[in-house]
C-alpha cells in the first residue's frame, strides 16, 4: 500500500502557524524531533489535523487502560482494517513500550482468529446466549 500520498506532505517549513502548532505539540509530547507523514498529510486541513491529534491524544493518554494494551489495540484494530501505515507505526509505538515479537505473533495469531469465527458467526447468525447478555 505504500507509495505517492494523495497529497503532497506538508513538511514543518512549509506550514503555516496553526499547523505548526500542532506540529510543535505532536513533537513535544512524544519527545521526538520529527512529525511523521501521517501529520503532514492531514495538515492540509489545520482544522482536521488540530482535531485529530487533539482527540488521539486523549485517547491514548494513561487511564485505566495500560498505554501498551492500548497499543496493542491499536494494531489490532490496524491489521484488521488493512491499514499498513497505522500497523507499522503502531508497532513501532507498541515496541517502543516493550511489546516483544512472541506478543506481537500472538496478538496477531488472536487477531485473525477472532476475525475468522466473527465472520462465520456473522455468516451462521446464531442468537446472542443469555449467559453472554449484561446482568442488570
Amino acid at each position: 500500500m505504500s507509495g505517492k500520498p494523495i497529497v503532497p506532505l506538508i513538511e514543518y517549513e512549509q506550514a503555516n502557524e496553526a499547523v505548526r502548532a500542532v506540529y510543535d505539540d505532536i513533537m513535544a509530547t512524544r519527545k521526538v524531533d520529527w512529525v511523521n507523514n501521517f501529520w503532514k498529510v492531514l495538515a492540509h486541513d489545520p482544522a482536521l489535523l488540530k482535531r485529530t491529534w487533539d482527540t488521539l491524544r486523549e485517547v491514548m493518554a494513561p487511564g485505566a487502560l495500560d498505554p501498551l494494551v492500548k497499543e496493542m489495540i491499536y494494531i489490532a484494530v490496524s491489521a484488521t482494517n488493512g491499514c499498513e501505515y497505522c500497523t507499522y507505526s503502531h508497532t513501532a509505538s507498541a515496541r517502543a513500550k516493550g511489546l516483544s515479537e512472541a506478543q506481537l505473533m500472538e496478538l496477531l495469531a488472536v487477531v485473525g482468529m477472532a476475525n475468522e469465527t466473527n465472520r462465520l458467526a456473522n455468516g451462521l447468525r446464531p442468537p446472542v446466549d443469555a449467559a453472554f447478555e449484561p446482568k442488570g
